[in-house]
């Protein structure tokens, strides 16, 4: 994401993604036409994907007539259900979205069966829209597809989505949407221009205990082929996803298993509220659980500026962007409902060796901007030639990915410093963490002890337990920040040499001449 330019919205790239219309639909319409038959495999997908990336980059076609089918008219259209893929299979009946304002550059979609794959043709007959519907325009030699839906059992709502770029998200074990994933980041918040690969076709295969996609991802600098095997596993979602993608030239950052979501404002911001609800965000924590076995809580941040913070590793046991905030009457949001948003968990599956799992924060001033993003970059150069096969495990959840034992942070707070009922030091920040969980149950006061670091100044730190939360324990820091530079904290409560908490990480924004 480039700080100047590349914040985006979400109803700009993910508009499609909304319900599309209240009309009525025809009963009577066949199926969209295949095309004939060809052999397809997973191995000849990425032998595909290898000789592409050996040949110039190609920009998609991009249908300028579909810029006039803005979100509302978008809204109006509806897919009819008698076009349907694969109606009689529960959980994996699939849906197409047509091109739009946002999404103007038509993809190619393929049926899989039986080893054998199929293109689908679009027609505007395909779908249910208004006589004055400015997607009428988009004849079958003039339109295309933008992506593609897969609906839950009984068709009401869909539970997986892939548009826009290389972008796909689920509705997660809460039915809710909320933060994206991608296939690949390239260059993300550095002051140059990021880029955006796409996934310029598709291949959908419906199976027994799965719904398979494959896709040929393609840009300026890279191509590589994708396979996404999708699930409904008990209360989360779980996509294994496995890649092989080669470069066409060097790439500065680039970054696997990423995520991007929204954070405008929580908790932790001190002063007045910029809107009416309490909170706004999509995920409100960076987790990981590191290669060396400790588990790292990051809130989120709105900052001033572009911020980057990268945490070293050598095969991360997983990471993800968080929503741990489930409480509505934290958000009192009851259109969109925040409290619902998904969590998504990134698993690594293989040795990944070293590198960073880079968390990218930019400032926002709204909901619509999806400002937060993370990934997990290799430490060697990326470099023009270099070819990268790896596998993955993306679980979409409603609460935590597994059963810790340690404690965990469930509030962190920021005010000016000092004791309560005395003067407040404005110089000086408080900062107050809450953790929670079987680890601090019934544990005394004296063998439970505050570990802090900073490259600040710690004026005072204390830890106890809250009153009538038995398994709640408060960290309280007062800190004088640095001046010129970022104020970087970590901390967490230990016992007889043994972590109960999670490590809690934080970083206070430059300040002064910075």
């Amino acid at each position: 994401m480039n700080p100047d330019c590349a914040r985006w919205s979400r109803r700009d790239a993910l508009a499609g993604l909304a319900a599309l219309g209240l009309l009525p639909a025809l009963p009577t319409l066949a199926a969209p036409r295949l095309g004939r038959a060809e052999a397809f495999s997973w191995d000849t997908l990425k032998q595909q994907a290898m000789a592409l990336s050996e040949r110039p980059f190609v920009p998609l076609r991009r249908v300028e007539a579909a810029a006039a089918v803005d979100y509302d008219a978008l809204n109006a259209i509806r897919y009819r259900d008698s076009a349907a893929l694969w109606p009689d299979r529960p959980g994996q009946s699939v849906r197409l979205f047509p091109l739009g304002k946002y999404a103007r550059e038509p993809i190619a979609i393929h049926v899989v069966e039986g080893g054998r794959a199929r293109a689908l043709s679009y027609s505007p007959d395909l779908y249910d829209m208004p006589e004055n519907s400015p997607a009428r325009a988009l004849t079958a030699e003039k339109g295309g597809f933008a992506g593609f839906r897969v609906m839950n059992p009984g068709d009401v709502g869909d539970w997986l989505a892939f548009q826009g770029a290389s972008y796909f998200r689920t509705a997660g074990p809460l039915h809710q949407y909320g933060l994206s994933a991608r296939g690949l980041a390239i260059d993300t918040g550095l002051s140059t221009p990021e880029e955006f690969p796409v996934f310029r076709a598709f291949w959908l295969e419906p199976g027994q205990d799965a719904f398979t996609v494959y896709a040929l991802l393609d840009g300026p600098r890279v191509a590589g082929a994708y396979r996404f095997v999708n699930r409904v596993i008990e209360n989360e979602m779980v996509q294994e996803v496995t890649l092989s993608i080669r470069l066409r030239a060097d790439v500065e950052r680039l970054g696997f298993a990423p995520m991007t979501s929204m954070y405008w404002y929580g908790e932790t911001e001190p002063g007045p509220r910029r809107d009416w609800r309490p909170e706004i965000h999509d995920s409100d924590g960076l987790l990981i659980a590191n290669g060396g076995g400790e588990r790292l809580w990051r809130p989120l941040l709105n900052p001033p500026r572009t911020a980057l913070n990268a945490f070293v590793d050598k095969n991360p046991r997983g990471f993800g962007l968080m929503q741990r905030d489930r409480n509505y009457d934290n958000y009192e949001d009851d259109g969109v409902f925040y409290h619902k948003r998904p969590s998504l968990w990134a698993e690594p599956i293989g040795d990944w060796g070293e590198g960073t799992v880079d968390l990218v924060e930019i400032p926002t001033r709204g909901e619509t901007d999806d400002n937060i993003a993370a990934f997990w970059q290799p430490k060697a150069p990326a470099r023009a030639g270099m070819r990268y096969d790896l596998a993955y495990r993306l679980r979409w959840l409603g609460g935590e990915p597994d059963a810790s034992p340690l404690a965990r942070v469930v509030g962190t707070y920021r005010g000016l410093g000092g004791r309560p009922g005395h003067p407040a030091q404005e110089d000086i920040i408080k900062l107050v963490v809450d953790f929670e969980g079987e680890a601090l149950k019934n544990r005394a006061r004296e063998d439970v002890t505050a570990q802090v670091a900073t490259n600040g100044k710690v004026l005072m730190q204390v830890a106890y337990p809250v009153a009538e939360r038995p398994n709640r324990w408060r960290l309280m820091i007062d800190v004088e920040a640095r001046s010129g530079s970022a104020t970087d904290l970590r901390g967490g409560l230990v016992c007889c040499g043994a972590q109960l908490t999670e490590t809690w990480l934080y970083q206070l924004p430059v300040i002064g001449n910075g």
